[in-house]
């Protein structure tokens, strides 16, 4: 199977390709272009031409093709979630509810671009504002590049080009390059939806050359990135003025207070570390626990890790499968034996084959560990016995990431005390980091990012807010 870019509403052949091998066993799936600056440039110049074909299209238009969008998603299901189990290794369980939150985000969109508007500005509440009125109203940026990476390949493009096309945008779209047919796959329903040409342009390809065009790139308005802290950084210093959303890396905690029923959470627990082997931006990767319970639910999570199947993704039965890469495997495996060195205790899995990390739990893993105050992305999750919630508290917040953290806890004083005292983009009480639905906003602090996604938050950061002032004198 050989793809081609998608530029202006027509498929291009490229000058250059390149083979998408599987995570799982190495098969090649298909080529794929490999973009070279001249085909990124033709990408931007088509999006830039199309954007006041965008910005006059009437709202209900809008919406009306992404709801097209979702009815072509909701009959080719199956077909996404194959898509993304076999470029990606995402277990097909998995990848099917990705699809189904793909849906939904789009269905966000549909509806967020019916219900964009600004307010009415009472100018007399000042000295010198009388008989003026005056109103906001929202206006597209114009063009905007989306970056994206490969854990989510359907979703989190999904949570870009949504609220691009909700708010009249354009968009160059360089997904992950792991992950480029989940993009091809959209692109040809947006076709069939009745998106105009040029509004959105797929450009696969290296980051050094197709990513750093888009940043640096003056026709391009905003950035939309998710993916390492490094790279973040690095666009931000490249991008001048332009409008940047950052959603970087985390190391995501849970608080365990005492007295909690271990049964009723541990499922869920398990879940939040090792879903797609743990490469989500929000993995439960650190869990403090009271002493209290330390025992009971280290036994607990024990026993349902080995509950889970590892093998071939597209088995409905899989819970872990391949990494993304070997090289992630090998990585993971040394900041394991690092944590292993240093006098943590390898309570299950930490074993790799064939591309596959077996689910790891750690005990007693100290915060300086790059098992703990790196990203880890993998599945591999470290347990550690705290005196008080305050202590767990201090531990969570001693991190240069900030994205989400969760508690379970039966007091309510100790969950406002957490919310409040919690350095993070969200708290969740009485459930794991890893909660996300696609309407709420999400996004970090620190070295986890900047600004918010969430339809309606993503809406926002897509529009620049203009102020009209009428002088009625």
């Amino acid at each position: 199977m050989k793809k081609q870019l998608f530029i202006n509403g027509e498929w291009v052949e490229a000058s250059k390709y390149v083979e998408l091998k599987s995570p799982y066993d190495g098969s090649v799936i298909a080529e794929i272009p490999e973009a070279v600056p001249e085909e990124v440039d033709q990408a931007i110049a088509a999006a830039d031409a199309a954007r006041q074909v965008m910005a006059k299209m009437p709202a209900h238009q809008r919406a009306s093709i992404l709801e097209k969008l979702v009815h072509l998603f909701e009959t080719r299901a199956d077909e996404a979630a194959e898509i993304i189990a076999t470029e990606a290794a995402k277990p097909l369980k998995t990848a099917k509810g990705e699809v189904a939150r793909t849906i939904q985000t789009y269905k966000f969109a549909a509806e967020e671009a019916k219900r964009i508007h600004g307010e009415t500005v009472p100018l007399d509440a000042a000295p010198g504002g009388e008989g003026r009125m005056g109103f906001t109203v929202r206006e597209p940026l114009g063009v905007v590049g989306a970056i994206t990476p490969f854990n989510f390949p359907m979703n989190l493009v999904a949570h870009k080009v949504g609220p691009a096309i909700a708010t009249g945008n354009t968009i160059v779209l360089k997904p992950a390059n792991q992950t480029p047919l989940s993009a091809f796959f959209l692109a040809e329903l947006l076709e069939e939806a009745g998106l105009p040409k040029g509004a959105l342009n797929v450009v696969t390809g290296r980051g050094s050359v197709v990513g750093e065009q888009i940043v640096k790139d003056s026709r391009v308005s905003m950035i939309t990135f998710t993916g390492s802290p490094g790279v973040g950084i690095g666009i931000r210093n490249k991008a001048g003025l332009k409008r940047v959303t950052l959603e970087l890396g985390s190391n995501s905690a849970l608080i365990v207070d005492n007295h909690i029923d271990v049964d009723k959470i541990i499922n869920r627990c398990v879940t939040g570390a090792f879903s797609f082997q743990g490469q989500v931006c929000i993995s439960l990767q650190r869990i403090y626990v009271h002493e209290g319970v330390f025992d009971t639910f280290v036994e607990r999570f024990k026993e349902e890790t080995a509950k889970l199947q590892v093998g071939n993704p597209l088995d409905p039965g899989t819970d872990v499968s391949a990494m993304i890469t070997r090289a992630d495997v090998d990585r993971a495996m040394d900041w394991i034996r690092e944590a292993h060195e240093g006098g943590a205790e390898v309570a299950a899995g930490g074993v790799g084959e064939d591309g596959i990390l077996y689910p790891t739990v750690l005990l007693h893993s100290e915060n300086t560990m790059k098992v703990c105050c790196n990203e880890v992305f993998a599945p591999i999750v470290s347990i550690n016995k705290v005196a008080s919630i305050q202590e767990a508290i201090d531990k969570v917040n001693d991190s240069r990431y900030g994205l989400q953290a969760g508690i379970y806890t039966d007091n309510v004083h100790t969950a406002f005390d957490a919310a409040e005292q919690l350095h993070v983009g969200g708290v969740m009480v009485n459930d794991i980091p890893t909660f996300r639905v696609d309407n709420m906003p999400y996004g970090g602090v620190k070295e986890s990012g900047t600004g918010r996604e969430g339809v309606k938050y993503a809406v926002e950061e897509m529009t620049e807010l203009k102020l009209v002032v009428f002088n009625r004198n």
